[in-house]
């Protein structure tokens, strides 16, 4: 069942696009509170390598669903769209604005457009089928295709999560997921929301995202890497796969020199990017785009729209 939120900001963006800093400003204008929509930065073990918010920016105003789930227990996007449905009805019953930021818009989409019906699976069920898909590698494939042939149709053997994923709801739920995907969504929350995506001139924002990978080099990404290489983790855990972590992670393992992992970690954020601006372009074409990187001027504009569309007034 929707959740009738009122009003809200959504922002979305590709990677150093500047949208969170865009958040905070928007949160500090009109007094919000900032939701969490990028799925790495859930990661509490990762905050320098997934580039979330310092702990001043935090203290600035509320910020929800930060760091709040380890590394071995991903969210998916129907579990996080749940928890931000919730934040948002808090805040929204506070008489505080909603602002929810990300680049995973796969999270936005389950968020405000819904996702099949699919229902919850039991915590020892998933852990069992992740377990055995994990023991069987590639030809794990077969046991999806014994339970949902037409989703297998379309994963690919190497794919191991979306495989346990079709597993684990044939077991629980005695019908494939490939059936519960073809049910109509519903979404989460509805309201006037006003939908923001950032899209700076490509030049730039690969500037950027090298700049900042240099910097978060500095403010300790090496340590964080070390520290989840010893943690032992199958490399196939979406934790595993933050941009920049499995390159510095081979250097520390005595493979390549630290140049070479940096340059790594930058030519996978940039690469990144542009399948996130694929993606804003095509899947979200009914979203408010602003070409250029956040600035003060950028600011104004969008605290003007967001005036516009009477979301200051509770």
């Amino acid at each position: 069942m929707s959740v009738a939120i009122g009003r809200a900001v959504l922002i979305a963006g590709p990677t150093a696009s500047g949208k969170s800093a865009l958040a905070l400003a928007v949160a500090e204008r009109f007094g919000g509170e900032i939701i969490n929509a990028d799925s790495m930065q859930l990661y509490r073990e990762m905050r320098i390598i997934t580039a979330r918010p310092s702990r001043e920016e935090e203290a600035r105003v509320p910020h929800h669903l930060y760091g709040v789930t380890g590394a071995t227990e991903p969210l998916s996007a129907g579990r996080w769209a749940v928890r931000a449905a919730e934040r948002m009805r808090e805040i929204a019953d506070r008489g505080a604005l909603p602002v929810v930021v990300g680049g995973t818009g796969l999270y936005l989409r389950a968020l405000i457009d819904g996702l099949s019906p699919v229902p919850q699976i039991e915590a020892d069920l998933r852990e069992a089928v992740r377990a055995e898909v994990a023991a069987a590698g590639e030809s794990a494939h077969a046991l999806l295709r014994a339970v949902d042939p037409v989703l297998a149709g379309t994963v690919r053997p190497s794919d191991l999560q979306r495989i346990s994923r079709g597993i684990e709801v044939a077991r629980a739920t005695g019908r494939p997921l490939s059936e519960w995907q073809r049910v109509p969504p519903q979404p989460l929350v509805t309201g006037n929301f006003a939908r923001i995506v950032l899209t700076p001139e490509r030049g730039w924002l690969r500037e950027r995202i090298d700049r900042r990978f240099d910097l978060m080099l500095d403010e300790g990404a090496l340590e964080e890497a070390r520290f989840m290489a010893g943690l032992g983790l199958d490399p196939d855990l979406p934790a595993m796969k933050a941009l920049g972590l499995r390159p510095l992670i081979r250097h520390i393992e005595g493979e390549i020199s630290l140049e070479e992992a940096a340059e790594l970690g930058k030519r996978e954020s940039r690469a990144y990017a542009k399948r996130q601006e694929t993606w804003f372009r095509t899947q979200m074409i009914a979203w408010n785009t602003f070409f250029e990187q956040y600035s003060e001027r950028l600011s104004d504009k969008i605290f003007s729209f967001v005036d516009e569309l009477g979301l200051t007034r509770p």
